[in-house]
């Protein structure tokens, strides 16, 4: 009922993302008893053998389900990655919790893929939203990892439930996925992928949680998620009065929060790339510890340098 309910909030025509996991079967099976004919999204990497079987099996289940299921090619551009069986783990994110712009390997190669087959689907369906099957589990780890990186408040607000894609499961658990597929009598596909602790957020899953459960008392990962939400209330307001701008002179005169952001989201324009605290970091330097030094190398072969009271980048 909760993940139902969940569900029931969201308006417009509707697809679910699906892997065949517990969570986006759980998703899947609340879609379509709330709103049936609506679509579902298989996305099929084709990263080893028997990943074309695991999307047709969940494409399969969803139709059983009352959806309409399309099976989304999405190859991304590497060669077979033998940690990773099957279809789109659409369930699982990249450590900040959103879409990679670039870097990351495999795994970022992959979301990049998948998204842009999402993207496509969402313009050819005329789809108000995609479904996305993420759980408080999922932020809980997001944010864990992102304490480990010593990221900033955006990266530990987690992941967002914005438009198109909708994360309705955010505030229901990993447990309440798995019970609602047993309710329905669905037997969802185990990536071995997310047993693999060779991946830092299974070892997060797997091992770290655990310990500090144990250690700390129960509702932790709740306490996580509760934590990013209230971070991602402050980041969005901040984030609302941060400046475009260039300008030496204005950045040195916001506050540091300010500037930091301001710094990011031109970077990040000009290289086309998430860009580290290490590179904010290298940029700030240029406006109020400026002494004559070189460019700031960013990704992509961008180079950043202040030149007449601006800084200014060269690919």
């Amino acid at each position: 009922m909760a993940v139902r309910r969940a569900v029931a909030r969201l308006d417009g025509p509707l697809a679910a993302a699906v892997s065949g996991g517990a969570d986006s079967l759980a998703l899947a099976a609340a879609l379509a008893f709330e709103r049936p004919g609506s679509y579902a999204l298989v996305v099929d990497h084709g990263l080893q053998d028997g990943s074309a079987q695991v999307a047709a099996r969940a494409a399969e289940q969803c139709r059983d389900l009352g959806l309409v299921p399309h099976v989304l090619q999405a190859a991304p551009p590497f060669g077979r990655c033998p940690q990773h069986q099957g279809a789109g783990d659409i369930t699982q994110s990249g450590g900040s919790g959103g879409r990679s712009r670039g870097g990351g390997g495999p795994e970022a190669a992959a979301r990049v893929a998948r998204y842009a087959a999402l993207d496509a689907a969402v313009a050819e369906l005329g789809l108000a939203a995609v479904l996305l099957g993420h759980t408080l589990d999922d932020q809980a780890e997001t944010v864990l990892l992102g304490l480990a990186r010593g990221a900033g408040a955006r990266a530990l607000a987690g992941m967002t439930d914005r438009t198109p894609y909708r994360r309705p499961l955010l505030g229901i658990d990993r447990a309440t996925t798995r019970a609602a597929c047993a309710e329905a009598g669905l037997i969802p596909w185990d990536d071995p992928h997310n047993d693999d602790p060779a991946y830092a957020r299974v070892r997060v899953r797997r091992r770290v949680l655990p310990v500090l459960e144990a250690e700390l008392g129960p509702g932790l990962a709740r306490a996580l998620a509760r934590t990013a939400d209230q971070l991602r209330d402050d980041a969005d307001a901040l984030d609302a009065l941060t400046p475009d701008t260039a300008d030496v002179a204005e950045l040195a005169a916001l506050p540091a929060a300010l500037r930091s952001r301001a710094l990011k989201r031109w970077a990040e324009r000009q290289c086309g790339s998430a860009v580290t605290s290490a590179h904010v970091d290298a940029l700030r330097a240029l406006v109020d510890d400026w002494h004559g030094q070189g460019p700031v190398a960013l990704p992509g072969g961008v180079q950043v340098a202040r030149r007449d009271g601006r800084l200014a980048s060269d690919a």
